[in-house]
């Protein structure tokens, strides 16, 4: 019983804690037993005779009271912080950290916290001491106190003496003590500190081997070692994740590993023991690359060399068998060759003509004697480009279509995609769409000229507009602005390996904006005139959301859901809304499914990960909004964010706010998601907690009106646009 009710107690502590505390900071310090804030559990009474449960409850006890007493505390931060002063600050560069009453390192009465500190949650998570002449060789030790520590940035200083035990600092992510003249090895300890995003020990006087614990540091970015006078080999450093490294200016020897050869020459430069790639092959490979042929076999081969026999001569049936036998060895040689390589020429034909077949048009005449026109191993009747009204760029005729050469984008649910060059230079996208299924909106070729009309008059910033699209029974042509810049989907997850350059915040949130507005745009065209009512994009993902020659994110494929083209694809299966019906049945849009992907794409944008991504632990996340919420409801909501962002300061409450309107968006039931309206002004408002100046809509103040933003937080509406 005794043992139950503790047990309840503390459930029940850690259900309070968990309402209580604010979504970006309910982590408690890693302790076993208890915390700092943490109730004590109730005494129990020692049963006489109870030798071994005396023995454990003093044992417990002893661990709470230890405990207890090491527990953090922003009392204990501010005491570690006025020892660091008082053995580094001998030039009165922090003489604002003031310990008389009513200050504390967070403010405290006075509303001013102590220079280079910043808090959250009542404890010290951030010290950023740049360039401020601190020195002394037993300071650091006392900052190893400071266990809500999140960043430690002492750059540019004359802090001297051993890199300290840093391993109490179990949350720390960005450790910076590069430009000081810290001196002996590199600490063990540092490869405990298992969160580190970002290590930096670079122009300083570290000596030895650098410790193979280091491997350890699976989530490492950044790893900055250059300028010390380190030894030993580089093998143990080969991280997985790791994308900025510099080893330069060391005495480091040995074999680069090939894991680290994608790393440009400059990081490994001036240590002259390191070779292999980047740098120049080692010894041994070079020998192996050029061997030196064996003194038996030049002395065979040379002119000087006499014949077998004792005569000197050979006679001539001995040379005719010898000039036969060389005519049958070449014979040979040429017969292997050819069987060799025919089949591989023959396949590269095959190859190429099957390639030129997914043009559009492989033909040098277009039209034949029947008056049809090739098209992908296929034939469609003539017929004549359909340009709608407002449309830009060149007008030009079915033929000239069909004579630009085209490369193939990719291939989506609703059809193939091409890039189409024509004759005067001009470059539009194509996409060849899919036949029709029953029961589509635009089944009939008047109700697709119809549907064609109400999509080309979507004119936005922030959608790709529709200028032209050809109709036949057999074969259907659209013709959109050609977007130079790629997909949202190519810059989040195309090479994530060394060299790549990442997507910030800012980027992502305009993107997330730009999106955000041309879906209030789509969903607000039935209030004008002529529109469809209730018209819905239908298929928005990381693929669809294009980029134009200004990076501002517009939204593809509008509309093509409801014509039935697309088919079930396991790219689109993350996005598609709880309630959607199967992919093989009917065509379904809906402005809620819309708003659900969306969510998803948010989401996306913060993570970095998509539907169908691996996991560390070799999972796979089906369900991205899912995921997240398992994450966030394990207390790890820093854990579900893109490793990339680790870089930009002062954004965690911009993300925690995104992150909390991309889990509305992706409810599960239709009901509870925000109209898009009231996304777009929430988007716009998070921006402008980073840049007041990216509030306002980048295309005007008509922006608001013509999408249709709403104030009101109420649900999204409509149902169904194409049933």
């Amino acid at each position: 019983m005794e043992k139950k009710g503790r047990a309840e107690g503390d459930r029940a502590w850690h259900q309070t804690d968990k309402k209580n505390q604010p979504l970006s900071s309910r982590r408690c310090p890693p302790c076993h037993f208890c915390c700092s804030h943490r109730p004590q559990p109730p005494k129990t009474m020692l049963r006489p005779g109870g030798s071994s449960t005396t023995l454990l409850q003093l044992l417990l006890l002893s661990v709470l009271l230890a405990c207890g007493a090491n527990a953090g505390s922003l009392e204990g931060d501010a005491a570690a912080l006025a020892d660091f002063r008082l053995a580094a600050d001998r030039s009165g560069a922090l003489a604002s950290w003031n310990t008389s009453a009513g200050m504390s390192p967070c403010g405290g009465t006075t509303g001013v916290a102590w220079r280079g500190v910043t808090c959250a949650g009542g404890r010290v998570t951030r010290l950023v001491l740049e360039g401020l002449g601190l020195s002394g060789a037993d300071a650091l030790p006392a900052l190893a106190r400071l266990d809500g520590l999140r960043v430690l940035s002492l750059k540019g200083n004359q802090l001297s003496g051993a890199v300290p035990d840093l391993s109490p600092l179990l949350g720390l992510k960005l450790l910076f003590l590069s430009r000081n003249a810290l001196s002996g090895g590199i600490p063990p300890s540092l490869g405990r500190l298992y969160r580190l995003y970002r290590l930096d020990l670079s122009s300083n006087n570290l000596s030895g081997v650098v410790p193979p614990e280091l491997g350890r540091l699976d989530r490492l970015l950044t790893l900055r070692l250059d300028s010390n006078r380190l030894i030993g080999g580089v093998d143990g450093i080969a991280l997985p994740r790791l994308q900025d490294l510099n080893v330069s200016n060391n005495l480091f020897v040995g074999r680069i590993p090939a894991a680290m050869a994608g790393f440009p020459a400059g990081a490994f430069g001036g240590n002259a023991g390191l070779c292999g790639a980047p740098l120049p092959p080692c010894k041994d490979e070079m020998q192996n690359a050029s061997p030196c042929p064996p003194a038996a076999a030049m002395a065979a081969s040379s002119p000087s060399s006499k014949p077998a026999d004792g005569k000197g001569k050979m006679s001539r049936g001995v040379v005719a068998a010898i000039v036969a036998a060389d005519f049958a060895v070449v014979g040979l040689v040429a017969g292997l060759l050819f069987c060799y390589f025919w089949p591989r020429i023959s396949g590269r034909r095959s190859d190429r003509r099957h390639r030129e077949g997914e043009k559009i048009v492989y033909s040098s005449s277009p039209y034949g004697a029947a008056g049809v026109v090739a098209a992908a191993g296929g034939t469609y009747e003539r017929g004549k480009m359909v340009f709608l009204e407002d449309a830009g760029g060149k007008r030009f005729e079915l033929e000239e279509l069909l004579r630009a050469s085209a490369e193939m984008l990719g291939k989506g649910g609703c059809g193939t995609a091409y890039k189409a060059v024509l004759d005067d230079g001009s470059v539009v996208a194509v996409k060849r769409l899919r036949d029709a299924t029953p029961g589509a909106a635009a089944s009939t070729k008047k109700d697709f000229e119809h549907h064609m009309a109400v999509l080309g008059r979507l004119r936005h910033p922030n959608v790709v507009p529709l200028n032209a699209y050809y109709y036949a029974r057999d074969e259907k042509l659209l013709v959109y602005e050609f977007m130079p810049n790629g997909s949202l989907f190519s810059l989040l997850h195309g090479n994530r390996g060394p060299g790549r350059t990442p997507l910030d915040w800012a980027a992502r949130m305009r993107i997330a904006a730009g999106a955000a507005r041309g879906l209030a745009y789509i969903h607000h065209a039935s209030r004008r005139g002529g529109m469809a009512p209730k018209l819905a994009h239908g298929n928005i993902k990381s693929t669809n959301i294009l980029l134009d020659r200004s990076g501002e994110a517009r939204l593809a494929d509008c509309g093509l859901a409801q014509l039935g083209t697309s088919s079930p694809a396991a790219s689109s299966a993350g996005y598609r809304a709880p309630e959607a019906p199967a992919p093989a049945s009917r065509p379904w849009a809906s402005q809620k499914g819309d708003v659900y992907a969306l969510g998803v794409v948010l989401l996306e944008l913060l993570t970095g990960r998509c539907p169908g991504s691996e996991l560390p632990n070799g999972g796979v996340v089906v369900e991205l909004p899912r995921w997240v919420q398992s994450v966030v409801r394990e207390e790890w909501t820093s854990e579900v964010f893109d490793l990339e962002l680790m870089k930009d300061k002062g954004i965690e409450e911009e993300m925690v706010a995104m992150l909390q309107l991309a889990l509305s968006c992706a409810a599960s039931a239709p009901d509870q998601r925000p109209k898009i309206g009231y996304v777009v002004r929430m988007v716009d408002e998070v921006r402008a907690c980073g840049d007041p100046q990216a509030s306002s809509p980048s295309h005007g103040s008509s922006m608001d009106e013509s999408s249709g933003v709403s104030d009101s937080p109420a649900v999204s509406e409509g149902g169904a646009a194409s049933q």
